[in-house]
């Protein structure tokens, strides 16, 4: 039986075998059976290389923090996670210098720390969480990595890159369709994030949104 350990763009977390492409955390929020007990413990929610240097850490067996997986970056940054400062500086460098120019007509801060940033983007969070729902935009209005969902629910998230949908799921990327561009959608990456990817931050995606992965032999 696999952990529940891995996330959807929704922020969920499921137990499914596969891993993904990073890893990363939200603190502990795992109990002594591997079992998840609580949404989060941290406000700083993070997304981690899979390998660094000589570093092994076996999955939900510590009490610093609890290993979660991701499909790809863009699942990552629709969950709500950022880039982590220690095993990935170079794209966390890029990715606060982006938000924060990005976003300086949309918040005041009294500083530019990360620590501010992470509690901005917690309260984004938690008030879509709340909500239970997204706003709406449309799709030649929005940066390519993006997950978006068609309906406003959290059933069905769709990437939104090189001008296509790919249907997310726990494999990889279904074969994309071709919509059009003034389609409306519901918008799931946090809003502040989107307007990262506006920036110039472009997220890593799973390679399976280049041709779908029905045609990768998934």
């Amino acid at each position: 039986m696999p952990l529940q350990n891995r996330v959807t763009p929704f922020g969920e977390i499921v137990s499914i075998p596969q891993r993904g492409l990073y890893t990363g955390n939200r603190g502990i929020i795992h109990n002594e059976q591997q079992q998840i007990v609580r949404p989060f413990t941290l406000k700083a929610w993070i997304t981690c290389t899979l390998k660094y240097k000589n570093f092994q850490r076996l999955v939900m067996t510590g009490r610093k923090w609890t290993e979660l997986f991701f499909l790809d970056e863009a699942t990552a940054f629709a969950a709500g996670h950022r880039p982590c400062a220690f095993c990935r500086n170079k794209d966390f460098k890029q990715f606060k210098s982006h938000w924060l120019e990005a976003n300086k007509p949309f918040f005041s801060w009294p500083d530019k720390q990360m620590k501010t940033i992470d509690l901005l983007l917690h309260k984004e969070r938690m008030a879509k969480q709340k909500e239970k729902r997204f706003e709406s935009a449309a799709l030649s209005t929005l940066p390519a990595g993006t997950m978006v969902a068609l309906n406003n629910d959290t059933k069905i998230a769709c990437l939104w890159y090189q001008n296509k949908l790919f249907k997310w799921c726990i494999e990889g990327y279904e074969s994309p369709v071709e919509p059009k561009i003034e389609t409306e959608v519901f918008v799931i990456t946090p809003a502040s994030i989107v307007r990262t990817f506006t920036q110039g931050y472009e997220p890593n995606v799973h390679p399976s949104a280049d041709i779908g992965f029905e045609k990768m032999g998934y």
